[in-house]
């Protein structure tokens, strides 16, 4: 698996799949929970499946039955749920704002 460096847009991807990491992901489930559109999400997902993070595999149905064709699924692998969860607490406490503020100056001549 291979290291990567995670984009807020990437962290909302791997949110989902760390919710169920057993669960596989459709990639208009992922769409409608993110609100990331496919040309923002499927390179996304092809980047991490060549990462080693996530697997991904094909709906086993009949598509005659269905009417359908079977739906690509992702899945996260075991080592990528450690990983994603070091690195998205990092990514929180790198965008976490300050416990304080300091008192802004107020403009000189302005009324006390």
């Amino acid at each position: 698996m291979q290291d990567l460096d995670i984009t807020p847009k990437m962290a909302k991807v791997l949110k989902v799949f760390l919710e169920d990491p057993d669960q596989p992901r459709y990639g208009f489930e992922i769409m409608r929970i993110t609100g990331l559109a496919s040309g923002s999400l499927y390179p996304m997902l092809a980047r991490l499946e060549q990462a080693g993070w996530l697997t991904k595999g094909k709906e086993n149905i009949d598509p005659h039955a269905e009417g359908r064709p079977p739906r690509l699924h992702y899945t996260i692998t075991g080592a990528a749920v450690t990983a994603a969860r070091l690195q998205l607490a990092a990514l929180s406490d790198q965008y976490r704002p300050p416990a304080s503020f300091p008192a802004r100056p107020k403009p000189h001549g302005s009324p006390a």
